[in-house]
């Protein structure tokens, strides 16, 4: 029987999507195992978010504000605290998840699977798949200490649904790192658009190298993208080139989505890029090179020059 804790992550005082993707996990290792998940909700806004997350049948709610911005130093020793009680501990593997996870597990001495993308509970015994090398192949691990550590791909688990009861909250007290005096918390700066998130979008319509410039995104994607209510994300060398932000990279080194659609234009198809973006439902690519590894996972691909195909297909799109 393993008892799992799911730490939240929170975003101007909400429950992040990324958060219902954990759950979902830690449903099948309590469900599998016999045993149950309560919630942790941590840091500004903790008490409000946890109302929000009190509908997806967790036993318990924990909460613990804590004001003045994120940092893993000031929020571990409370996470550890408070996993003290479960066995297993799961959060998405986000940026802040991936931060925060590490240090928890340290504080605990409990061995860590990240990034997993499916859960086994065979016999009431847990393991995990994960991907590795570039996604290029799929390990099973065990993890051998008393306590587990695990962080979840967001795109391999589906967003748990609201189970329409209200679980209880209940608050717990914050504990104090002395690491936590020497980091200084400045600012956060979020990224707001009108666009749906890269991470949560059900169309995602990404840029590569061959756009050859900022402008020519802004031209010749940006309408797609918008005519389709998709999300916009590129190639990390369209990043490096300074095309595009850096936080909109799809990718093994960037983000990794698996939306139901995804439109690769002008992307050769690195297997860094790969790994981010092969999981999504159905993928359709742009390319003057017919043997542009992208090939291999796409299940529609047009030879063609993106310049003049990507404006006639933005027309067709808006005259649906």
């Amino acid at each position: 029987m393993a008892n799992v804790l799911v730490v939240a992550e929170l975003l101007e005082g909400k429950a992040r999507k990324t958060t219902l993707c954990a759950v979902t996990a830690a449903k099948q290792i309590a469900e599998g195992t016999g045993g149950s998940f309560d919630i942790l909700s941590i840091g500004e806004g903790a008490g409000a978010a946890a109302e929000e997350l009190a509908g997806y049948g967790a036993g318990k709610v924990l909460k613990a504000e804590i004001a003045g911005g994120y940092t893993c130093e000031k929020y571990a020793a409370t996470v550890a605290d408070a996993g003290k009680g479960y066995d297993v501990l799961v959060a998405c593997a986000s940026a802040y998840g991936k931060d925060l996870l590490p240090r928890v597990a340290a504080k605990l001495g409990a061995g860590v699977a990240s990034d997993i993308s499916e859960v086994h509970t065979d016999g009431g015994k847990l393991s995990y798949t994960r991907p590795m090398y570039a996604g290029n192949m799929f390990g099973t691990v065990e993890i051998l200490t008393d306590k587990q550590v695990v962080t979840v791909r967001q795109s391999e688990f589906e967003p748990a649904a609201a189970s329409g009861g209200v679980s209880p909250s209940e608050d717990i007290a914050v504990q104090t790192d002395p690491a936590a005096d020497k980091v200084e918390f400045l600012g956060v700066e979020v990224v707001k658009s009108e666009r749906p998130d890269l991470g949560d979008a059900d169309i995602v319509v990404s840029g590569g190298r061959a756009l050859k410039s900022a402008e020519n995104f802004t031209n010749v994607i940006e309408p797609l993208v918008d005519a389709l209510g998709a999300a916009m994300g590129a190639s990390r060398a369209a990043c490096d080139a300074g095309y595009v932000a850096p936080e909109l990279q799809v990718g093994q080194t960037g983000k990794v989505v698996a939306p139901k659609l995804y439109v690769a234009i002008g992307i050769s198809g690195a297997i860094q890029h790969l790994a981010g973006m092969k999981g999504s439902k159905t993928i359709v690519a742009i390319n003057k090179d017919k043997e542009a590894p992208i090939a291999q996972v796409a299940d529609y691909f047009l030879v063609a020059d993106l310049f003049d195909t990507v404006p006639a297909l933005t027309e067709a799109v808006k005259k649906l």
